[in-house]
């Protein structure tokens, strides 16, 4: 830089040496500049400045406190022609919509309990006859929280040199990377890599199909639902139910619950407009919304990643068909920064920023504690959608 004064309104003529010799070791210059809040902080800092060389003890160490933090890197950064792309935008969580949202004591298995029977409709009692005993029986499901985790560090030299501020976005994506989890986790309880889980979804349990999503498919799934019965025989309450469905399938699932009137066969119809009604939709009441999960192709990877379909029953009604758990006091992601091992000589302990004493390096850390099963089969149906729709 050369010795000409640098003006600055309300700064009086500041030569750009000494400004240079402010911040020599910092990796920022001065460049001229007409962004009000570039001025405002920059008469701030050189005020400080200025009562420094007045032997003001107090600002000599609210000076170099200020010159430790990354208030500056945009202040002081060179001007040149550089961008930088912001992050990824992220779906809505959707898990939760379909899975129920439990809790651990510790990383030891933990266990829900769940009685059955007793509650069948009640039979006659005739005159001084005895009544009939009942039995209930127990069930439970078991499952255990696991630890997930990440670290990211960076130089001390690329974090001052920076000034495209990317490097600050570091902790958001650690924390992204935990939500990511959450979803990728949930998802991975009720789709294989092949589709719907074969254990949870099977013809055993009544709650599997092949159709591709339709609204004559769709009815007959809800059917099959409400067909389910408990251990009494008694027909189960599912509320509303949720359709998940990949991107792929978005648009056919909107279609389905947002049309206002639709074609349906009185109960002798052929499917092609003989003998048939045009009735309101009825979908909306049975189903509450359509959730699109964009991992589900992603985890059903091998097949039927973008034909599969999913209805679960709401889980906050009855049993749910899945819970996820966290740790308990630790059911939000944990973010760490190191803590620097070192002091600066006369000014005590330094920002995590000014890195490690031993290599400048600076580290952030993500952990996170969940753990999940899947529950009540009676609670869900799922479609492979690999024939033709009904």
């Amino acid at each position: 830089m050369t010795d000409n004064a640098v003006n600055m309104v309300g700064l009086g003529s500041f030569r750009a040496s000494e400004a240079d010799s402010i911040f020599r070791g910092e990796g920022r210059r001065i460049r001229p500049q007409t962004d009000p809040r570039y001025m405002a902080a920059f008469d701030e800092a050189l005020g400080m400045y200025e009562r420094l060389l007045h032997g003001n003890r107090r600002d000599i160490f609210a000076f170099s406190e200020a010159m430790s933090t990354s208030d500056f890197q945009y202040l002081f950064a060179d001007i040149i022609q550089r961008s930088a792309l912001g992050m990824y935008a992220e779906w809505t969580p959707v898990w939760d919509k379909v899975a129920k949202r439990g809790s651990r004591l510790d990383f030891r298995t933990g266990r829900a309990f769940v009685l059955d029977g007793a509650e069948a409709a009640l039979p006659k009692v005739k005159e001084l006859a005895d009544y009939t005993s009942r039995a209930v029986t127990d069930g439970k499901y078991d499952y255990a929280v696991e630890k997930y985790g990440a670290t990211i560090g960076v130089s001390w030299e690329s974090w001052i040199n920076d000034d495209l501020e990317q490097l600050r976005s570091l902790p958001e994506r650690l924390s992204k990377g935990a939500r990511m989890t959450e979803e990728k986790f949930a998802t991975t309880l009720y789709a294989g890599a092949s589709g719907p889980d074969a254990t949870f979804f099977s013809s055993g349990h009544a709650n599997l199909m092949t159709a591709k999503l339709s609204t004559g498919s769709l009815q007959e799934a809800i059917r099959k639902i409400y067909a389910q019965t408990d251990a009494d025989g008694n027909p189960v309450f599912t509320g509303r139910l949720r359709l998940v469905v990949p991107p792929a399938l978005e648009i056919t699932a909107l279609n389905i619950l947002n049309a206002t009137q639709i074609w349906a066969a009185t109960g002798g119809g052929d499917g092609t407009g003989n003998d048939q009604m045009q009735v309101q939709n009825w979908v909306p009441q049975k189903v509450a919304e359509a959730v699109t999960n964009p991992w589900l192709p992603i985890v059903s990877s091998t097949a039927n990643g973008d034909t599969s379909w999913y209805l679960f029953a709401d889980p906050g009604v009855g049993r749910p068909a899945m819970e996820v758990g966290f740790l308990r006091g630790n059911e939000a992601p944990s973010l760490f920064v190191k803590s620097p091992n070192a002091m600066r000589v006369g000014s005590g302990l330094i920002n995590p920023e000014e890195g490690d004493f031993d290599n400048d390096g600076i580290e952030w850390k993500i952990r996170h504690v969940l753990g999940g099963t899947t529950m009540e089969y009676r609670a869900a149906l799922a479609s492979s959608g690999t024939t033709a729709a009904l």
